[in-house]
């Protein structure tokens, strides 16, 4: 069995897809290099069109230099582990079972690529990867960004759920009581990372209602 220091060693790969709200995969990977994660980044083609459409801005394709890219919309330069992946290296590392991890979060995570995993298509690192987590038994967290969602849509989830994946919708909440757009996309954030049980998001959790503590009147 594994001890704890070679289970924290171990990384976490991000994937991001081509759907709207690309801010949920930035602020997850602030926080999780921050608190010293090691990340294998993976992002789809269709992200480089998002970036582009979104942000106006251009998603580098060298490797080197998407890395600094993802840092610098991350707002951490040196702190935790980034090893960004081209989408069409299917022989990149975090496409084999043998390579371990701690999961996988896709973040944010479209419909085309719902629809793949539920039918157990890989045609790009960030499917296979994706479809490694499923087989080898390890978390897969989608995070899907999408409205309103089809019936196809809704049994796509559905057959990922049975299979084993964590479905966590990119739906704020309101009871922490969000002030900016960071806090409610951070309790997102938050929640999807819970399901690896890493909690290195700052957020204002449930504390119960009427319920007093022991000294109160």
């Amino acid at each position: 069995m594994p001890n704890d220091a070679q289970v924290a060693s171990r990384p976490l790969v991000l994937g991001i897809t081509g759907a709207s709200g690309l801010i949920y995969a930035v602020r997850a990977l602030k926080h999780l290099l921050t608190a010293g994660y090691q990340v294998d980044l993976v992002a789809s083609k269709a992200v480089y069109m998002v970036w582009q459409a979104e942000q106006q801005v251009r998603l580098p394709g060298d490797l080197g230099q998407q890395t600094l890219f993802w840092r610098e919309q991350a707002g951490v330069l040196d702190a935790g582990v980034l090893r960004c992946h081209a989408w069409g290296n299917v022989g990149a590392t975090i496409a084999s079972g043998s390579f371990k991890t701690q999961g996988m979060v896709i973040m944010p995570c479209s419909m085309s690529t719902v629809g793949k995993l539920a039918a157990g298509l890989s045609s790009d690192l960030l499917e296979r990867a994706a479809d490694v987590q499923l087989k080898e038994g390890k978390p897969l967290v989608l995070v899907p960004r999408e409205t309103p969602l089809s019936l196809i849509h809704l049994r796509n989830l559905t057959t990922l759920a049975e299979a084993g994946a964590k479905i966590v919708p990119a739906i704020p909440a309101w009871y922490h009581q969000p002030q900016t757009i960071d806090d409610l996309v951070d309790f997102v954030v938050a929640r999807a990372l819970d399901q690896l049980d890493i909690d290195c998001v700052q957020l204002n959790r449930w504390q119960g209602h009427g319920q007093k503590t022991e000294g109160d009147d």
